[in-house]
């Protein structure tokens, strides 16, 4: 089982088994990350499971779709590393992902 590490605002880390096959959103509400909200229930239909991506990892998870992108328009504070959590399946391959939400979330 992979794991995952959340990291609030106030750089409280939460390390956390995730199920492949799960978004990265469904892991942080089973998990009772604080800042995920996913309003939508992850259709990718708001921008409230918006997350930033670690540095290192953010080519290891393949490239945002194109409903992804117009989502995150209407995220705030959106950088080039700002992904909906709903649209990243955990995979063995995020073993060790780390993830940042976004103060606008708190």
């Amino acid at each position: 089982m992979p794991q995952i590490t959340f990291i609030a605002v106030d750089g409280k880390h939460v390390t956390v088994d995730a199920k492949n096959g799960d978004s990265l959103m469904q892991t942080a509400i089973k998990n009772g990350i604080p800042g995920i909200d996913a309003d939508c229930g992850g259709a990718c239909a708001c921008a409230t499971c918006h997350v930033y991506i670690d540095g290192e990892w953010v080519d290891k998870l393949g490239e945002k779709g194109e409903m992804e992108t117009s989502m995150l328009d209407f995220a705030q504070a959106v950088q080039d590393n700002s992904r909906l959590s709903c649209q990243l399946l955990v995979a063995e391959s995020f073993d060790g992902l780390i993830v940042n939400i976004p103060e606008s979330q708190h």
